[in-house]
């Protein structure tokens, strides 16, 4: 009788340890594996930079930033001191920023290009005087 409630109890046992990990697993069934994760987001303009204009070629539509030959597309956002400009408004040893995003073909496409310094933002603070201005 002793043989058979021994091993009774080790066969609890024995079910106990192996049901655990299976409960464990069968919890996290509603947890992302990492197949199933959601993609990256793209970047709403793509990769930045930003330096000196060290050269441009309105011919090939090209821009160069440090050692990054950046290619201007029709879709291309220019901007010059935070007004609608032209690649032709760009000048070379000033500062440029942006962001591009890379062809498969492994150009690197501009989607906004902002030639000159970044402009100050402008904080409205509101006087007397300009309260009495408005209506």
């Amino acid at each position: 009788m002793t043989k058979i409630s021994k091993l009774t109890i080790l066969s609890i046992l024995t079910a106990a340890f192996v049901a655990v990990p299976v409960m464990s697993r069968a919890a996290d069934t509603d947890a992302k594996t990492p197949d199933q994760t959601a993609p990256a987001k793209p970047k709403k303009h793509g990769t930045p930079f930003k330096g000196k204009l060290a050269a441009m070629d309105a011919k090939a539509m090209t821009i160069t930033v440090g050692t990054m030959v950046i290619h201007i597309t029709a879709d291309t956002k220019i901007a010059k001191d935070g007004k609608p400009a032209m690649l032709a408004d760009g000048v070379v040893g000033e500062p440029v920023s942006g962001a591009y995003t890379k062809a498969e073909d492994g150009t690197l496409n501009a989607t906004v290009v902002h030639f000159g310094a970044k402009p100050e933002k402008q904080e409205k603070e509101k006087t007397p005087s300009d309260a009495a201005e408005r209506p």
